[in-house]
């Protein structure tokens, strides 16, 4: 249920009802928009009547919330999230650009796309440590020591890092080297008890689309973590499992719109993943970014052709170069800032 109050409600009389509905047994998610301040009621109000809430001076109007997702749900927060990572604002109307290689491999490989992608006007920093790979045989990352690699060439350009959080063990060496935006990837967006360890943690998430979940299952992952006190999550779309065959996975921009209506946190696109094809990102970044997406992120490489991992969908640092020119020309058309 969520609970409309009136502009003019007495701060007293608000904390006073509050109070009763937390002696019911309800958690009450308190938003502050720009025009409303609304009250979502998590828990069981079956036993609550609507005309008994309505009856309450502080009541503007209620209505009771059928879907699942409480904490992520646009009526339970009508306004946009805006995300902080590090200073770099993620939702409202800012367009952030992610980039970087899909695995570190050498000091020198992640120090020069680190430079390049900042030259261009990346926002963030990407590149991977540990690697979920599908055989067992194939390159699992640097670990550790790709991670050092990682933030020392992101410190040195000043840019915040993103990278990808395989298991809760790992947790104490992310916060240790203060990686700025943890990434849950796609193969682990229902490991429940990973979403509730960062959940309890005070850094933003960047939740990946599973492929082969629905949006609400998507929206239900977020709510784990936002179920355990960080509320500062960000979904990526990297495109679903279909029959098709012409590219790696199929990117379901829809669900841009879809999450835009359902849900207020901020949406990026990873057209990298999505396609699997080098040739394709340029234009499915550009179609992210008029779909309404609040950023991409997509993988950067020296030297795509010899790349350990996923060199078929790594761009060169001259193609994001173009690509970005052409970001910076539409954003302004359709209401983005980069």
């Amino acid at each position: 249920m969520i609970i409309v109050l009136k502009q003019d409600a007495p701060k007293e009389k608000v904390h006073e009802f509050c109070t009763e509905l937390e002696g019911m047994g309800l958690q009450i998610n308190d938003s502050k928009g720009s025009d409303t301040h609304i009250l979502g009621l998590i828990g069981d109000t079956k036993a609550i009547a609507e005309s008994w809430v309505l009856a309450n001076p502080v009541v503007e109007t209620c209505r009771r919330v059928t879907e699942p997702y409480k904490k992520a749900n646009r009526k339970f927060h009508p306004d946009d999230s805006v995300i902080d990572v590090d200073g770099v604002k993620i939702g409202g109307g800012n367009f952030a650009v992610i980039a970087g290689p899909c695995s570190i491999e050498s000091e020198e490989q992640i120090t020069y796309c680190a430079q390049r992608v900042k030259d261009a006007g990346a926002s963030l920093l990407r590149g991977g440590a540990f690697k979920p790979r599908t055989s067992p045989y194939s390159f699992q990352g640097l670990g550790e020591k790709g991670l050092d690699m990682l933030i020392s060439a992101a410190r040195e350009e000043k840019l915040p890092v993103v990278t990808e959080l395989m298991s809760a063990d790992k947790i104490g060496m992310f916060l240790e080297k203060k990686v700025d935006l943890i990434q849950i990837g796609a193969r682990n967006m229902q490991n429940f008890d990973l979403l509730k360890a960062v959940g309890r943690l005070h850094v933003p998430v960047l939740l990946k689309r599973g492929m082969s979940a629905t949006i609400e299952e998507w929206l239900m992952s977020a709510e784990y973590i936002m179920s355990e006190g960080n509320h500062n999550v960000i979904l990526c779309e990297r495109g679903i499992r279909t029959f098709e065959k012409a590219t790696r996975n199929t990117l379901d921009l829809s669900a841009v719109a879809a999450v835009k209506r359902m849900s207020h946190l901020p949406i990026i696109v990873d057209p990298s993943h999505a396609t699997g094809r080098r040739w394709m990102v340029e234009s499915m970044a550009m179609a992210a970014i008029a779909a309404g997406a609040d950023g991409i992120m997509c993988e950067v490489h020296n030297d795509p052709e010899h790349a350990w991992c996923d060199g078929a969908e790594s761009i060169t640092p001259e193609t994001f170069d173009h690509m970005m020119g052409d970001l910076r020309k539409l954003a302004p058309i359709v209401g983005r800032e980069i």
